[in-house]
C-alpha cells in the first residue's frame, strides 16, 4: 500500500527555522559521528578538533554579530542567554526599564527578581502598531536605573524597535542595555558595536538557522556579570570558584560541540548569501502575504503595514474563529502550519487589545518558499469566503 502525503508549509518561522541549510545537519552529523570528542577536555586529536569547532563559531558569531570571540557565550537558547544578563546584572532595588511587548523570556526572569530582590521594573507602554517611543525609555529612567531590556523586534507583531536610538539613550546615563534579538538575528542586521549594544541574546535556531539547543549571549567589553551556575571548564580544576575569565566565567559543563557546531554553518551560509539579498526575499514574500489578506473580509491583522518597519511575523484573527480553531483548520484541512494563542507575550497582546484569546500568527524566514506563503493565503481565502 502507498501512502500519499499531502503537502505541507511551514510558516512558522518565529518559533523555528525549517527548513535548515544543508551544511547545518552536515556539520552537526559530521561532529557527532565523525568526531563525538568533548571540547576543552582532552589533548588528543578528537578533542582537539571539537575545541577548534567551538571556537570557529565563536569567531564566526563575532563577526558576524560584533564583540569579541571570548565574549562570545555559548547558551541554550535565547530564553538561556536572558536569564544569564538579567539575573547576572541587577542586584537588590535596581531599577529596570522594558515595554509592554515583551516576551515571557524577560518578563519572568523580571518578575522572579521583584519578587526576590526587590528590583523595580517599569514597562513601558507602545503606539498602536506596537513600537515604543525612545522619549517614554527616557523618561523612565530614574538615579537607580541600571538596565533597559527590549525585543528589537515582537514575537507578535513582527514591530522593529528603535534599538540604535535608545542605546544612545542608554549610553549616556551608563545603563547597561540589553536586546532581545529573537526575532532579528540571521534575517535583521543587528551589531554589538554598532548599534550601541551591551549585551545581545540570540536564539541558534531560529534566523541563524542552526540546530535547536543553541543560543549565545554576546557582551561588550567592560560589561561584567555575576555567573548563577557553576561546574567544569576543563581548566583551573583546583580552584574553588568559577573562572572570572570570559567565555568559562559563564559557560559550565561540556559544550553542546554538535549544535554550535551546526550554528556556525548557519552563520556562514547566511554570510555567503548576505542579509541584503536575504532581506530582499523576506521583503517579496511580506508583500505577497500583505497584498493576498489585506480585503479579506473579517480579517484583522495587527502591526504596521509597513514592511520596512516590521519582520516577516504576522499575527491575524478572523471573525467567526478563535485563534485555535483557525490555526486547526488550516493545519487539518490545507497543510499550512502556524502558531494560536498568545505566543508567550502576554503583555504584547493586552496591550494590542488580543488578549486572552491571542491570535493566529504567520511568520516567514530566509528558508520560506513563495509557494508556502501562497499557500497561506489561498487557504485564509478559502476560509473567509473571499
Amino acid at each position: 500500500m502507498t501512502i500519499t502525503m499531502s503537502p505541507r508549509y511551514y510558516l512558522d518561522h518565529a518559533a523555528t527555522s525549517h527548513p535548515k541549510p544543508p551544511e547545518v545537519w552536515e556539520a552537526f552529523l559530521h561532529q557527532a559521528r565523525e568526531i563525538g570528542a568533548p571540547a576543552g577536555r582532552s589533548g588528543y586529536r578528537e578533542a582537539v578538533e571539537s575545541e577548534r569547532a567551538v571556537e570557529d563559531a565563536r569567531r564566526t558569531l563575532a563577526r558576524f554579530l560584533g564583540g569579541v570571540p571570548e565574549r562570545v557565550v555559548f547558551t541554550l537558547n535565547a530564553t538561556d542567554a536572558l536569564n544569564i544578563a538579567i539575573k547576572g546584572t541587577l542586584r537588590p532595588d535596581d531599577h529596570v526599564v522594558t515595554t509592554v511587548m515583551e516576551h515571557n523570556s524577560v518578563t519572568r526572569p523580571l518578575r522572579k527578581l521583584e519578587n526576590e530582590r526587590g528590583i523595580r521594573v517599569t514597562r513601558v507602554s507602545v503606539s498602536a502598531s506596537g513600537v515604543v517611543d525612545p522619549a517614554a525609555i527616557e523618561a523612565a529612567f530614574e538615579k537607580s536605573t541600571r538596565l533597559v531590556v527590549m525585543a528589537h523586534a515582537s514575537n507578535v507583531t513582527g514591530t522593529i524597535q528603535p534599538v540604535s536610538q535608545v542605546s544612545a539613550l542608554a549610553r549616556e546615563r551608563g545603563i547597561v542595555f540589553l536586546v532581545d534579538a529573537a526575532q532579528t538575528a540571521g534575517t535583521l542586521p543587528i551589531h554589538l558595536e554598532n548599534d550601541g549594544i551591551d549585551l545581545l541574546a540570540v536564539p541558534g535556531h531560529k534566523g541563524l538557522l542552526g540546530p535547536p539547543g543553541t543560543g549565545a549571549l554576546l557582551l561588550r567589553e567592560g560589561i561584567e556579570l555575576e555567573s548563577f551556575r557553576e561546574g567544569g571548564t576543563g581548566f583551573r580544576g583546583t580552584e574553588a570558584l568559577q573562572p572570572t575569565e570570559y567565555p568559562w566565567r559563564l559557560e559550565a559543563g561540556s559544550p553542546n560541540t554538535p549544535g554550535i557546531a551546526g550554528l556556525a554553518a548557519g552563520v556562514k551560509a547566511i554570510e555567503g548569501e548576505g542579509l541584503e539579498r536575504i532581506q530582499e526575499r523576506l521583503h517579496g514574500l511580506m508583500k505577497t502575504f500583505q497584498g493576498g489578506v489585506a480585503e479579506l473580509p473579517g480579517l484583522t491583522l495587527f502591526g504596521s503595514s509597513n514592511i520596512e518597519k516590521r519582520e516577516p511575523v504576522y499575527s491575524i484573527n478572523l471573525s467567526g474563529h478563535s485563534p485555535e480553531e483557525l490555526a486547526t483548520l488550516l493545519d487539518a484541512q490545507f497543510g499550512v502550519q502556524v502558531r494560536s494563542g498568545l505566543h508567550c507575550a502576554p503583555g504584547c497582546h493586552e496591550a494590542m487589545g488580543s488578549f486572552p484569546a491571542g491570535t493566529c500568527r504567520f511568520s516567514m524566514g530566509s528558508m520560506s518558499r513563495v509557494e508556502d506563503v501562497e499557500a497561506g493565503v489561498e487557504a485564509l481565502r478559502e476560509i473567509a469566503g473571499a
